[in-house]
């Protein structure tokens, strides 16, 4: 991918999805990472086949893991995750399948043209900028290896093909242009009110017989599970890192085998704004620049940078972070961008920039001079993760020492090695196997060994996030049937919950009725001890806050004004209504939304269209033997054992 036809090849033979999705706004799912070749054997661990290509237990684990890494996902939902992963890297197996029995190909000049468009600063003038700086480059606006990010493209690419090839013929007719009309500019005004059965549970008092009455009930559901008291003592981790030294001598050690990490080359830090002038015919560039001008003015005069950039700039992956660039160093960019970042003193803003694909107005952040940073600049910074690793390794020492001393006698007393090793004493109070043990940091390995723990006995070491804990059984009270008054705070929790839903479906029939029969909205909502409101006016795509969607108020829009809806359900909450106005589509302003609704329904359509020819092509597939799942091998995704 240099200037020459040679490198240019090279290029074209890596690339795949994520980044594609990332700049197209595709269907596919951005932290789907490519696999590694399959065989054609089923392996124990394999969850799909397509043709002669497996997804495995391990593919799923993989993706898992890489969303993992930017969001926490609770383990509960793993199983949820595993579903849709295996969903999207089924698919991408099938559309490979379709594309190689229709002949369906993505040459090396297109994969090149479309890196060219989404990353132009790899290329400086005709040239390619060299491997070493677009690797750098791939890196630090992706967040991607170079093989990764050019299959992620490659893939992208495919798929646009198939989309291309399913939705071409779609068209919009007039009556469907007049329905979308219709749906999006029919308006209704309603009173209303939302009655939520959490908001009536504080105003619900059982009496004591219906709180004998549900627990005899559901008396089986009412069991006590087993619950543990344990002393414990601690190794505190964060004590010990206040207590530790480094020396200097280490200090400067550490720095001289690592002078190079503090070497820095000129840099500079910049945010941009940037008009994309790609593929636009020469009036529509002139109305870009007259656009970006304006902003530049709009700079220069003091707005914010990062409110201007997030507003105007057409760049997605700085938009979002007021332009935020991060920092760039010498034949990084193309070379009009690089001008002027290195000319533009800190703080200020360039002129406006033309590139081959845009107009940027770039600000200096904050630049950097080559230089190495001197040791007392930087000791601090090589301190801490030092003290860090120092006192995690003598409590790993000491958690060793106090193992080989439980292992040579188990009936050695807690005081006494507390006493020795200088361990904090403490105990935690009755918990069962759900419970939050918060004292100790709410660690699973500490609830697993609390409950392995035998009478007399001290368990080894065990890691938590305040350190290393010994524990001592001091209380084991078993499993049983509760009674009355152990579980009288969830029976009538229970009860309470339940009088609510069924009161309010209740108070929502008698609101309705009353309304239909003549009462005010708001006089009778009061005296219900409900809040009755009044809505602004929403479409059909619009909502009220907090309360409903225009679609799930679908019925609303066929009454006629002073008309009272059914009551409708949301979950267990109701929403009682009245039309309080309503606005015809005005005839008068459909050309002027006309282009915008024929592209709209196009797209919808086109999304249709091509999750039918999902559907399909997996259903063939699966006719034809080519396709075979195995869901169940998820069951392990999101269990707790």
């Amino acid at each position: 991918m240099a200037g020459s036809e040679k490198d240019r090849s090279k290029l074209g033979k890596r690339i795949f999805l994520g980044a594609a999705v990332l700049v197209l706004g595709g269907s596919m799912l951005l932290y789907l990472v490519p696999q590694g070749p399959a065989t054609g054997e089923v392996s124990t661990d394999t969850v799909a086949k397509v043709g002669d290509e497996s997804v495995t237990v391990q593919d799923i684990r993989k993706q898992l893991d890489q969303i993992e890494r930017g969001n926490q996902v609770p383990k509960q939902l793993e199983g949820f995750y595993a579903q849709q992963i295996l969903q999207q890297l089924v698919f991408q197996r099938e559309i490979e399948y379709e594309a190689k029995r229709l002949g369906i190909t993505v040459s090396d000049q297109e994969r090149a043209d479309r890196i060219r468009l989404y990353l132009p600063m790899a290329f400086n003038g005709g040239s390619f900028i060299g491997l070493d700086q677009y690797t750098s480059l791939v890196q630090q606006r992706f967040q991607l290896t170079v093989p990764v990010f050019e299959d992620l493209i490659r893939q992208g690419l495919l798929e646009e093909k198939f989309r291309k090839l399913v939705t071409d013929g779609i068209s919009v007719g007039p009556g469907e242009l007049q329905d979308g009309y219709r749906y999006k500019n029919e308006k209704v005004k309603l009173d209303y009110t939302l009655i939520k059965p959490e908001d009536l549970e504080a105003k619900i008092t059982p009496s004591e017989a219906e709180i004998k009455a549900e627990y005899e009930k559901n008396k089986a559901k009412y069991q006590v599970p087993e619950r543990r008291s344990v002393r414990y003592a601690l190794l505190d981790v964060n004590q010990l890192r206040q207590t530790v030294q480094v020396p200097d001598d280490e200090l400067k050690k550490q720095y001289q085998d690592n002078i190079q990490q503090y070497q820095v080359a000129n840099r500079v830090h910049v945010a941009q704004i940037v008009f994309k002038t790609y593929g636009k015919t020469d009036a529509e560039v002139d109305e870009i620049k007259k656009r970006a001008e304006d902003v530049l003015k709009q700079a220069r005069k003091g707005v914010k940078f990062d409110e201007l950039a997030k507003k105007y700039s057409e760049d997605a992956p700085t938009k979002d972070k007021g332009g935020d660039l991060g920092w760039i160093g010498q034949k990084q960019t193309v070379p009009e961008f690089e001008k002027a970042a290195f000319s533009a003193g800190v703080g200020q803003v360039s002129d406006l920039v033309r590139t081959q694909y845009a107009f940027v107005i770039i600000k200096a952040l904050e630049k950097e001079t080559a230089r190495t940073k001197p040791f007392e600049e930087v000791k601090d910074s090589i301190r801490t993760p030092l003290l860090l690793s120092l006192a995690d390794r003598q409590a790993s020492d000491a958690a060793d020492q106090l193992s080989a001393a439980i292992r040579r006698s188990n009936k050695v007393s807690l005081d006494d090695l507390a006493k020795q090793y200088h361990l904090t004493l403490g105990e935690t109070r009755l918990v069962s196997a759900s419970d939050a043990i918060l004292e100790l940091g709410n660690s699973q390995d500490v609830k697993d060994a609390i409950f392995r723990l035998r009478s007399g006995e001290l368990s080894l070491p065990v890691r938590t996030d305040r350190g290393y804990v010994v524990l001592a059984l001091k209380e084991s009270l078993p499993a049983h049937q509760g009674s009355l008054e152990e579980v009288r705070d969830r029976v009538i929790a229970d009860l309470k919950k339940e009088q609510s839903v069924q009161q309010a479906k209740s108070k929502a029939e008698e609101l309705a009725r009353r309304v239909k029969a003549g009462e005010k909205f708001d006089a009778a909502a009061k005296a219900l001890g409900l809040e009755p409101k009044t809505s602004d006016s929403i479409a059909r795509d619009g909502s009220i806050p907090a309360a409903a969607s225009g679609k799930q108020l679908g019925a609303a829009f066929k009454l006629k004004q002073g008309d009272v809806g059914s009551p409708l359900s949301l979950g267990q909450s109701w929403f009682v209504y009245r039309v309080a106005e309503k606005v015809e589509a005005d005839p008068a302003s459909f050309e002027a939304q006309k282009k915008q609704l024929t592209e709209e329904l196009l797209q919808s359509k086109r999304e249709v269209a091509f999750e039918a020819f999902r559907t399909a092509l997996s259903d063939r597939l699966k006719q034809e033997g080519k396709l075979k799942l195995m869901p169940e091998k998820l069951k392990n995704f999101g269990s707790l054992t």
